[in-house]
């Protein structure tokens, strides 16, 4: 489609303004013949000209901020405080040392957000594999332990059966869920969260496997840290990785060990 240049458009509303002020334009009322049927009424306006679309259609205005949230009424500052509540809660997580290397005598271990960010960078690091949604295993991956910001880290030493720690973090995750408004993206971190507990799809599998290989990474970074030997990690996580990514990191870090 062609479409008039910018500079053209300018000069032909020059040819048709030349007899008049540059400050007035006239009643936009015509008569049959296209003259003015009135007298035009002096007013100050602006010339805006906007550069074509390639396709030859002007772009639609943008909408701002503002105008986006005054449509929305007040439900844009109740989901703020909504979400900001949620996040406060959240931050146990950061606070909350993983049980399993307190309870091993490390000094200042790591938190469970520590954790769970690491698998996360996992999912975004490792390479391409078919059908599976990277997306989807960094989201899986911030989720799997949010729960724990309420029934804290529930090791095995605990002697919490597996049927009710599952009840007691299903629960505090509703209860979470609620705090952020019971909305869509309250749905999707409850899908997110069951899918790992399930163990239902690809992606679960390969977190579920990122899950041992961080905690035996940082076995082996305690070790060398602390000097301590800490084969409990090593040997609770052989032979129970699922994907073929997880059984090569596994056997990385497990050949790092032995060299040291």
């Amino acid at each position: 489609m062609a479409v008039n240049s910018p500079s053209h458009c300018a000069a032909q509303l020059s040819r048709c303004l030349r007899t008049r002020s540059p400050f007035s334009f006239p009643n936009p009322t015509f008569s049959r013949t296209g003259f003015f049927a009135e007298a035009p009424t002096p007013r100050l306006v602006s010339v805006r000209c906007q550069k074509p679309s390639p396709d030859g259609f002007r772009s639609r205005p943008s909408t701002s901020l503002e105008d986006s949230e005054a449509s929305n009424g007040s439900s844009g500052s109740s989901s703020a405080s909504a979400v900001v509540d949620f996040l406060t809660l959240c931050h146990r997580l950061k606070a909350t040392k993983r049980k399993g290397w307190i309870n091993h005598g490390i000094e200042n271990p790591e938190s469970i957000s520590d954790h769970m960010y690491r698998m996360a960078l996992m999912a975004l690091t490792v390479s391409d594999l078919p059908g599976v949604n990277r997306e989807r295993c960094i989201k899986i991956a911030i989720v799997h332990d949010i729960a724990e910001a309420i029934v804290g880290d529930i090791t095995p030493s605990d002697g919490v059966p597996k049927e009710e720690k599952r009840r007691m973090e299903e629960a505090a995750l509703n209860e979470m869920c609620e705090i952020l408004g019971g909305n869509m993206r309250a749905e999707e971190i409850k899908e997110l969260w069951e899918e790992y507990e399930s163990n239902s799809t690809i992606e679960a599998n390969l977190v579920k496997d990122f899950d041992k290989v961080e905690m035996i990474l940082q076995a082996l970074e305690y070790e060398e840290e602390h000097g301590k030997v800490l084969d409990e990690f090593f040997l609770s996580t052989a032979g129970k990785f699922q994907t073929e990514i997880g059984k090569s990191l596994a056997a990385e870090i497990n050949s790092r060990r032995i060299s040291t």
